[in-house]
C-alpha cells in the first residue's frame, strides 16, 4: 500500500495584521521541514465504521482527519469515499508532535484529502481541496499546495508561494500542551498590536534566512510573548537564537552546517 508522507512546518514569522470576528488575521512565512513527517496509508479493515490506526491524543470524532473525511462527503456527496471509509482504515505513523506549533493535524487533515482525490479519482482542484480543509483548519491549505515556502495571509485561506531555498532546521518540542486558542485570546487581551501593510510587505519579500538571521524569537513571532506569559515553563527551554514556531511549544533554528 503507497504511503503518503504529511510534512511538518514551521512559522519563519507570524505577524498579526487584524481581526475577523473571531479569529485573527495573520501574515506569516511557512516553511516546511523535510525530514519531519508523519505517514499516511489506507489498510483493509473488518469493522464497517471510520477508523484511524496510530499513537493520538484525542478522540476519532476530535481528530483533523475525521473531520477532513466529513468535509470531503459533504463537499462530494462521493459514494466511492463512503465504501472506501468502510473497506479501509487510515493507518498514521505520528512523528510529528502533537500542540507543538509544527503544523502536524492540519499536515495529516491534507494529506488524506490529497490520498482520497488521487485514490478514488474524484478530480478536485488544489483550489477545491484547500476550501474543503480550511473547514478543518487554518492551516491545511498550505499543506495542500505543498509549497516549500510559501506567505499565507488572512485567517491562513490566502497562501503564495515563495520562491527560495529550503532550509535545513534543528526542532525541539518541549512537553508542553499549549492551546492555541489560549495563547491567540492572551494576544488580544495584552499584546494586540497588529502590523500595518507596508510592515507586511516589506516581510512577504524578505528571505527566511535574512529574517531568521536578523530577527530574534519575539520580533519575529506575535504569539511568542503571549505563550511564555500563559506557559511559564517555555521560559527554561528557550535558548537564544532559536525561534518560536506558531503558538508553540516548538523551537527551530538554522541546522548548522560542518563547513560553518
Amino acid at each position: 500500500m503507497k504511503i503518503y508522507k504529511a510534512f511538518a512546518k514551521v512559522n519563519v514569522f507570524l505577524k498579526i495584521t487584524g481581526k475577523r470576528d473571531a479569529y485573527h488575521e495573520i501574515v506569516s512565512r511557512f516553511m516546511k521541514v523535510d525530514d519531519l513527517y508523519d505517514e499516511l496509508s489506507f489498510v483493509p479493515k473488518e469493522a464497517a465504521s471510520f477508523e484511524i490506526l496510530g499513537n493520538f491524543s484525542c478522540k476519532t470524532n476530535q481528530n483533523t482527519i475525521y473531520k477532513a473525511y466529513f468535509a470531503l462527503k459533504e463537499y462530494t456527496k462521493s459514494e466511492s469515499l463512503e465504501k472506501l471509509m468502510r473497506t479501509h482504515a487510515v493507518n498514521v505513523k505520528k512523528n510529528i508532535p502533537a500542540f507543538a506549533g509544527l503544523g502536524g493535524g492540519s499536515s495529516d487533515a491534507a494529506t488524506y484529502l490529497k490520498m482520497c482525490n488521487e485514490v478514488l479519482h474524484l478530480g478536485l482542484s488544489l483550489n477545491e481541496l484547500a476550501q474543503i480543509g480550511l473547514k478543518v483548519g487554518a492551516d491545511v491549505p498550505f499543506f495542500i499546495y505543498g509549497y516549500d515556502s510559501a506567505n499565507v495571509g488572512g485567517i491562513g485561506e490566502v497562501v503564495e508561494e515563495f520562491k527560495e531555498e529550503l532550509l535545513k532546521f534543528d526542532v525541539i518540542t518541549p512537553d508542553v500542551q499549549i492551546s492555541t486558542p489560549k495563547v491567540y485570546q492572551i494576544y488580544r487581551e495584552n499584546f494586540y498590536a497588529p502590523i500595518d501593510g507596508f510592515e507586511a510587505d516589506k516581510l512577504k519579500k524578505t528571505t527566511s534566512l535574512d529574517i531568521l538571521k536578523h530577527m530574534d524569537a519575539d520580533e519575529a513571532n506575535d504569539l511568542f510573548k503571549p505563550a511564555l506569559q500563559e506557559y511559564k515553563e517555555l521560559k527554561k527551554h528557550y535558548k537564544h537564537g532559536w525561534h518560536f514556531s506558531g503558538s508553540g511549544s516548538s523551537f527551530f533554528r538554522l541546522k548548522e552546517t560542518k563547513d560553518g
